[in-house]
């Protein structure tokens, strides 16, 4: 089995996944707060 050595992993592609989540997130719960302030000035 190979020796494993800290720090030589390419993590590029697991730091661009992680990025687009934190920002799909960020914009779902603005997404999803817009429209409950809409559905509360409709129905005020």
């Amino acid at each position: 089995m190979a020796e494993h050595k800290h720090g030589e992993m390419d993590t590029t592609v697991q730091e661009k996944t992680f990025e687009g989540f934190v920002r799909m997130t960020v914009w779902s719960v603005v997404g999803i707060a817009v429209f409950l302030i809409f559905l509360a000035m409709v129905n005020g």
